[in-house]
């Protein structure tokens, strides 16, 4: 079975991380800067970071209308907190000139879990994805306040002072989670990804 070539945006945030995780979970795993090289995979990794400096340098880079293009397409795309905020219809508490790519019809809260030392862990289940609760690490997290008709919510944290928020979700050919699977060693989000662009290839 040949791997599926799958990219990490590599603007800015845990490019590494997500391409080794990507690697162990049985992908060809690159980092996709330009539009040639977008061109050549099979799916793509917004990973984590800071959503308005990917914002900005995804216009910079050129980045932006061939990304609309593939994800209007039909290409997989897997966004990690500033990667679900790329990928929401609408964003609350973000920048007035703060654009992503609007392919997953919900609205998200930037920072919704609070600052960097209000960061945290904890269990949540993901439908799809076997074995026990996944350990998740939010990091100046955002929440889904809204979903659309057609979003299917993945998790959602339970138990603290969050519990209930909904933190993971998928439309269709595009995934997204509030928290940082790239940083736990656990590869099955990640697996369920390269599953996912190996179906749709």
């Amino acid at each position: 079975m040949t791997a599926p070539v799958i990219g990490v945006l590599a603007l800015q945030g845990d490019v590494r991380e997500h391409v080794a995780a990507l690697a162990g979970a049985g992908a060809d795993a690159r980092p996709v800067r330009r539009p040639a090289e977008l061109d050549a995979v099979d799916g793509l990794v917004i990973p984590g970071g800071e959503s308005t400096t990917i914002s900005k340098l995804a216009d910079i880079f050129e980045m932006r209308e061939p990304i609309d293009k593939r994800i209007a397409g039909g290409m997989p795309v897997y966004g990690s907190c500033a990667g679900m905020i790329m990928l929401a219809a609408e964003v609350l508490d973000g920048r007035p000139d703060q654009r992503g790519f609007a392919g997953i019809e919900m609205t998200v809260r930037r920072n919704a879990f609070g600052r960097q030392v209000d960061s945290f862990e904890a269990p949540v289940e993901i439908a799809g994805v076997e074995g026990e609760p996944f350990h998740a690490i939010f990091i100046r997290a955002p929440w889904v306040e809204r979903v659309g008709a057609d979003v299917e919510v993945l998790g959602r944290v339970s138990e603290g002072p969050a519990a209930g928020r909904v933190v993971a979700v998928r439309q269709g050919h595009l995934v997204a989670t509030s928290f940082h699977p790239e940083l736990t060693g656990d590869l099955r989000l990640h697996r369920y990804f390269v599953d996912l662009v190996r179906a749709a290839a």
